[in-house]
């Protein structure tokens, strides 16, 4: 199959490899030349993958027509908040739109409150049976490495997902379908969250109890939006869920998790994001979910002392303090 990623950060870089270890044809699309020159160079994505080796069989190119041509398969790895973008630009190359896309972003576009997956049937006319969520724990330098890892292919089309499944699935990439999307693309974007204040618990001092109490309640909040937005809440249960929670709270690969630490520690969040070459989408899904919540009136009180601590200088110590006194309550997962 003929495979173009859109996106050729660490993630990006990564599926590509997997695909191209399944013997299929990959392009990756990217608008950095740096990334071009390594590539050509080196056989190096040094800036998002370093210290792995990309075969002369993936294509980098920052000619998107190129990237496009004779595409039967498109994954789009760009950043949540750019996706609405850059589908324009993608969409004047294609002259129809029966090709299956697979959204491999974790995030909610800000103002619109929109799955990735949405984004793309709105922006781009792709019907949803068409549009696939890849997600669950797997860190792109691990990936890279073959580290066997297991991940949940979803769409509203179980065959769709499934084509997907056999696509991407290698003896150390395992694949699972779904047709719970909303739940699938909810878990990738809202543990991130949840990472943000794993992070900001590392940084500030407190402890493995501390943590632990904050990614099994996380899970809680999770799971009540995810509810209200129309997911199965076995789901959070499950790969996309707990599974890429726990990875992501607990990874020295994680961005999120490096992003809260800092604040932890007392650093702006500005100055932080300043000195990152990749993106943290949990910087700005924690915007969404906790105006979501407010319009869904959810209680997501571990979302919304994150968001205070990130966007209005609360501190992390101040805001355990508020969790920690709330009114007390039965221990109730739903």
């Amino acid at each position: 199959m003929k495979i173009t990623l859109i996106g050729a950060g660490s993630w990006g870089t990564a599926l590509a490899l997997v695909l191209h270890s399944n013997h299929h044809r990959v392009r990756c699309w990217t608008i950095e030349q740096e990334t071009i020159d390594d590539v050509t160079a080196k056989h190096e994505n040094s800036r998002y993958l370093p210290g792995i080796q990309i075969p002369e069989g993936i294509e980098f190119t920052m000619n998107l027509e190129r990237a496009l041509q004779g595409s039967e398969l498109i994954v789009n790895a760009l950043p949540s908040q750019i996706t609405r973008k850059v589908l324009p630009n993608v969409l004047g190359f294609l002259n129809n739109k029966d090709r299956i896309w697979v959204s491999v972003s974790k995030g909610i576009e800000n103002t619109t409150y929109k799955r990735i997956t949405e984004v793309i049937h709105e922006a781009a006319g792709i019907p949803l049976d068409n549009i696939v969520a890849l997600s669950g724990p797997s860190h792109a330098e691990e990936v890279s490495r073959k580290i066997p890892t297991a991940i949940v292919a979803a769409s509203s089309s179980l065959s769709t997902a499934k084509l997907v499944q056999d696509t991407f699935m290698t003896p150390y990439f395992r694949v699972y379908s779904s047709n719970d999307v909303i739940g699938v693309e909810l878990g990738g974007a809202l543990k991130n969250i949840i990472a943000l204040a794993a992070g900001i618990c590392d940084g500030a001092g407190f402890g493995d109890n501390t943590k632990a109490a904050l990614m099994t309640r996380g899970l809680a909040e999770m799971n009540r939006l995810g509810a209200v937005m129309g997911a199965r809440p076995a789901t959070f249960a499950g790969l996309s869920g707990m599974g890429d929670l726990i990875v992501t709270c607990m990874s020295r690969h994680s961005r999120n998790r490096h992003v809260g630490e800092e604040i932890g520690k007392g650093r702006k969040l500005q100055e932080v994001l300043d000195e990152m070459v990749m993106v943290a989408e949990g910087v700005k899904t924690t915007v969404s979910a906790y105006e979501l919540s407010k319009i869904k009136k959810v209680e997501m009180p571990i979302t919304e002392q994150i968001y205070l601590t990130l966007f209005e200088d609360k501190s992390p110590h101040q805001a355990m303090i508020d969790l920690m006194t709330r009114q007390s309550k039965v221990e109730d997962w739903g």
